[in-house]
């Protein structure tokens, strides 16, 4: 026997207390996992479904345009002159920035005003494909733009001129096929008219043209200032406006879950390590006259110091293969019941090594203290102690 077989026959002696405080601990390991599993898929969930809510930045040409405004109050606006950007160059180089893998969206529009049926409206010309990404919360009666001569209306356009969809009406000489009617949002689009972007370019003479972009982000991984700052850079001559509140609202209730995830990890890992230290504690007490008989026949203090530490070495290696496998499989059970797809979590070898190693570490200090402990006792405290 060395010092490094002795921790084995000790934890197979005491086999039925060691398979309890590895199952002990190993819950709380599986808890751990299983939570930051499913926060995190969670997070990556919430995040995409608040991203669909609308877009968080939007990029306008500089102008000498002052809004008068007073109370909520639209009083209009000091026009010099209307600029536009150009949309193929300003959508590429909103694509091409370094943080392009956080657009999830990127939306131009054109506004212009129209006569229909002798009334005074306004119509937007819109990417179908890239607007229906931040505008999930429309709900079309019928069916989104499939081709350019089709529209959709806002509700309070579609009731004051008596329109329905499939019916017929002339834009700028053409004739185009309502193909929905967006329901209510309580906002100006109930009163406008959304056409395809180059159809409208085409029929205004407004080629290539655009009057502003929204731009939908997504911000796990970066701060907003530096998306922004980054379009900046990209589209010098334009002006940009994030959607700091809502864009903080959106990180907030991201946060808040991880942060909860992490808390509970927190309180359920010490609780675990509490649990160790005292199992060792009381396994010192137990073992005295054995600790004893060791130094008598030559361990150093040292010995018995790597003794118990390997013996805590072996339950956390243990209790992190055990707890790692048992969380990820428990995080599918989780999801489930929370109908939310599990389909972004996967087993990674690397992280089972990396849990197992944190669980190594993490049971070695908790038992650092009673192995200490029984490294000082000496062999007449031993003898003392029968």
């Amino acid at each position: 026997m060395n010092i490094f077989t002795i921790p084995f026959k000790n934890l197979k002696v005491k086999f039925f207390k060691t398979a309890i405080l590895i199952f002990v601990f190993a819950i709380g390991i599986t808890s751990s996992v299983a939570l930051n599993k499913v926060s995190s898929t969670v997070s990556e969930a919430l995040e995409e479904k608040m991203n669909k809510f609308g877009a968080n930045i939007l990029v306008y040409p500089k102008t000498d345009e002052i809004n008068i405004s007073y109370g909520g109050v639209q009083l209009g606006n000091l026009s010099y002159e209307v600029k536009y950007l150009p949309e193929t160059d300003v959508v590429e180089k909103i694509r091409n920035i370094e943080f392009n893998k956080n657009i999830s969206a990127v939306a131009p529009k054109l506004v212009k005003a129209a006569k229909l049926e002798d009334k005074l409206v306004g119509v937007v010309g819109i990417v179908p494909q890239e607007e229906i990404k931040i505008k999930s919360y429309w709900n079309i009666s019928g069916k989104m733009i499939e081709r350019g001569d089709e529209v959709i209306i806002g509700s309070n356009i579609a009731k004051k001129l008596n329109k329905n969809m499939g019916d017929k009406i002339q834009l700028y000489d053409s004739n185009f096929t309502i193909s929905g009617v967006i329901e209510s949002t309580g906002s100006e689009e109930d009163n406008l008219i959304f056409a395809n972007l180059h159809q409208l370019q085409n029929l205004t003479g407004e080629t290539n043209k655009i009057n502003f972009v929204e731009v939908s982000a997504l911000c796990a991984g970066c701060p907003i200032e530096d998306i922004v700052n980054q379009i900046k850079v990209a589209i010098p001559d334009s002006e940009i406006n994030a959607v700091q509140k809502l864009v903080k609202q959106r990180m907030s209730a991201v946060h808040f879950v991880e942060k909860l995830a992490a808390i509970l990890s927190g309180v359920i890992i010490f609780i675990a390590c509490f649990m160790l230290a005292i199992f060792m504690l009381s396994s010192v007490t137990e073992r005295k006259k054995e600790i004893g008989i060791l130094r008598a026949v030559g361990y150093s203090k040292s010995n018995i110091f790597i003794i118990f530490i390997t013996e805590a070495l072996l339950i956390g290696i243990m209790s992190g293969l055990v707890g790692y496998t048992s969380g990820y499989f428990l995080s599918f059970k989780i999801l489930d019941i929370l109908h939310i797809e599990a389909g972004k979590i996967t087993f990674s070898f690397l992280e089972s090594v990396l849990v197992v190693i944190a669980v190594g570490l993490i049971a070695i200090i908790s038992s650092s203290l009673p192995a200490a402990k029984a490294a000082k006792i000496t062999p007449s405290e031993a003898l003392i102690a029968l």
